[in-house]
């Protein structure tokens, strides 16, 4: 494997205006256009800048072309990547001044454009929560506690073994930690891995990290890496917000229709809702909305803890006249229910809203004041099988990671408007949407949602998805079956169109589950071994052996074979399948799949593992054609007519009435 080093811009005033994950995305545009054209133009950029969300909402095509043109250059005329860098900024620059100085949500992204200040006392709080859960790990435990007042936590981040560890402390298991580099010293490639293992596992436990990249952590960029543990830890302190894991949350709601409002809330929404159930209770007249402004007099705190705890209850907390003085005091009270001080009473006054959020789960956790009363009474509603949850779970956190404005807290609930359909489709296909015919949300009129989903439907069929007798309607009443069908077909198109883009590989013609079959085996094959598939439901898959050896073909040093077992009992199967998500987002793949998956052949995500794997392979095959250098590596192999594309039909094609 070569040293990474990211998209280096020979500019460091230019480089310093990207992250590498911005550079990686507009280098991918550039390079699509090189291969479109032959070379990139001014004349070429207008389709391409008008594409981007946030610039098609500000310009149309023929006023970026105007924009192109103004300089004294030929529209005609070769640019570099620089170049085309350079014209995004000035597009940038011009979109920002038309909004007025506002950023759009999609120009906000450029985050290395302006200093960030570091909020010391978040910090402080994240330090603590560092050294209380990883207090006893047998590699860190040598590095903690940290310090907050140094940049201690930075220089630990810089190797990834920290945020690879926290990863598994917020959702246990997602990180096979024989995985993880945990060397004293790492070298560049170590370090790279650990830090693309990071940055994957998160994005498969919902953290959003389009704007970061691997050298972003490697030189601990402090905005960034706060940025990312914070998600970490929230989504750690959340985890138990919703029905199935604390079902005594329908105590919150009166009927059915309200459960499934419920069930379609945000974790931090759910948990607004049960502090006013209890506020209620308790006789408070106001409505807590925020983390924030909400909480700054403490009053909220006092009437929730004395209503949660009445052994501790005391009127002396509400008696108190300064704020500060009446936030220590609710301090002081949740010690004694084991809430740890992770926020001072300055935190509560100035109303800092992560600290606020993650005290109140913290109360939560330590004390619900739920029964048990109703949570057989809407049992029934919970009654998707295993099978079916994962599959959500994994359109869920794919859905999030594509970075779309609007985020998925539960996909069969929160797709029925439409919108965020629209936004996942107009991420992966730009300029497919029509956005004039879209409603935003709030949709208070159920025809406008039906207005939305059937754009989605005709997207779909326009793509040439399999969408036998199915409308809007069904994504709007929430037909569970229906949406995972086009969701797996809107996940299957993408990958295929992401290896179809491959200039050097595809020449642009279509692929096929065959193709990415043969080109498996082939691989194998060629390293010497002896493993084969016979499809993505082969149920020889489900011992991970012939993962492990496909790993291993494409990348001889990410798999250590004394860690791997013969994959015959259920205990050892678990462990390879473990192993090998793990490797597989080591090595740069973005999969979304759960070691059951693997252990019971789950056809569709055994095919978008292998083409994540494929997709990796052929980059870096692509990235050496770039430099220069030669590779052994042809996308063709193992097609029995190099001239064409394999025309066998997809063993994993999903019909919407299957």
């Amino acid at each position: 494997m070569s040293s990474y080093q990211g998209v280096i811009v020979s500019d460091p005033w230019l480089q310093s205006k990207f992250t590498q994950v911005e550079l990686r995305t507009l280098k991918s545009k550039f390079i699509s256009v090189r291969t479109q054209h032959g070379r990139v133009t001014r004349d070429d950029l207008p389709p391409v800048f008008a594409g981007m969300k946030a610039f098609s909402e500000m310009f149309s095509e023929d006023e970026i072309k105007t924009f192109l043109g103004e300089s004294n250059s030929d529209m005609g005329e070769e640019i570099d990547f620089e170049a085309f860098l350079r014209l995004y900024l000035d597009l940038q620059g011009r979109a920002v001044e038309k909004s007025g100085g506002l950023r759009s949500s999609f120009l906000k992204a450029t985050t290395t454009t302006f200093h960030h200040a570091i909020n010391e006392s978040e910090k402080a709080s994240y330090v603590a929560h560092i050294n209380n859960y990883l207090a006893e790990d047998k590699f860190l435990k040598d590095f903690l506690p940290i310090d907050p007042a140094t940049d201690a936590l930075f220089d630990l981040a810089k190797d990834g073994v920290l945020l690879c560890k926290l990863i598994n402390v917020a959702v246990p298991g997602t990180i096979d930690e024989r995985a993880i580099n945990t060397k004293k010293v790492l070298n560049p490639w170590e370090r790279n891995e650990n830090h693309t293992l990071c940055l994957n596992s998160a994005k498969a436990i919902g953290c959003t990290v389009v704007n970061i990249g691997t050298q972003d952590l490697v030189e601990a960029r402090p905005h960034l890496v706060l940025g990312l543990i914070s998600q970490i830890i929230k989504i750690q302190l959340l985890a138990d917000l919703n029905l199935k894991k604390t079902p005594q949350l329908v105590e919150l709601v009166d009927d059915s229709q309200e459960v499934e409002e419920l069930l379609s809330l945000a974790p931090e929404k759910v948990l607004l809702k049960w502090m006013n159930f209890h506020l209620k209770k308790a006789g408070y007249q106001k409505q807590v909305t925020n983390f924030s402004t909400d909480l700054k007099d403490g009053e909220a705190y006092a009437h929730l803890l004395n209503a949660l705890a009445p052994e501790h209850s005391t009127h002396s907390t509400l008696d108190a006249k300064d704020p500060t003085e009446r936030a220590n005091k609710v301090l002081e009270m949740a010690e004694k229910l084991d809430c740890k001080r992770y926020l001072t009473p300055k935190d509560i006054v100035e109303g800092s809203p992560n600290l606020n959020l993650a005290f109140v789960a913290q109360i939560f956790h330590h004390r619900n004041g739920l029964t048990d009363s109703k949570t057989t009474t809407f049992a029934e509603m919970m009654t998707d099988d295993a099978e079916t949850s994962r599959e959500e779970r994994c359109f869920r956190f794919w859905m999030n990671s594509l970075g779309a404005t609007t985020y998925v807290n539960n996909v069969f609930e929160d797709v029925r408007n439409g919108y965020v359909m629209l936004e996942i489709v107009d991420k992966i296909f730009p300029g497919t949407v029509n956005w004039k015919q879209a409603n935003k949300p709030p949709i208070k009129m159920p025809f406008k949602q039906v207005e939305n989903c059937n754009q989605v439907i005709q997207i779909g069929r326009n793509l040439n998805f399999s969408l036998v007798n199915v409308a809007g309607n069904d994504i709007v009443a929430g037909n569970k079956k229906l949406i995972i069908a086009f969701l797996w077909q809107l996940m299957r198109f993408s990958i295929l169109q992401l290896l179809k883009n491959l200039r050097t590989h595809s020449q642009g013609k279509e692929i096929t589950d065959a193709d990415i079959l043969n080109w498996a085996n082939n691989k194998v094959k060629k390293a010497g071994r002896t493993s084969q598939m016979e499809s993505f439901k082969d149920k020889s898959l489900s011992s991970g052996i012939f993962f492990l050896e496909l790993l291993s073909a494409v990348e001889p040093r990410v798999v250590n074979w004394g860690l791997v077992t013969k994959g015959e009992t259920d205990e050892d199967k678990k462990l390879n399948a473990t192993y090998i998500i793990s490797v597989a987002r080591k090595l740069g793949c973005s999969i979304f799949l759960l070691p059951e998956d693997v252990i019971e052949v789950n056809q569709k995500m055994m095919l978008t593992l292998t083409a994540s794997i494929m997709y990796w392979s052929l980059q870096q095959q692509e990235a050496a054609s770039d430099n220069g250098e030669i590779s052994d590596e042809i996308f063709v192999e193992g097609r029995e007519n190099e001239t064409g594309l394999s025309g066998e039909t997809s063993d994993v094609a999903v019909d919407s009435e299957s």
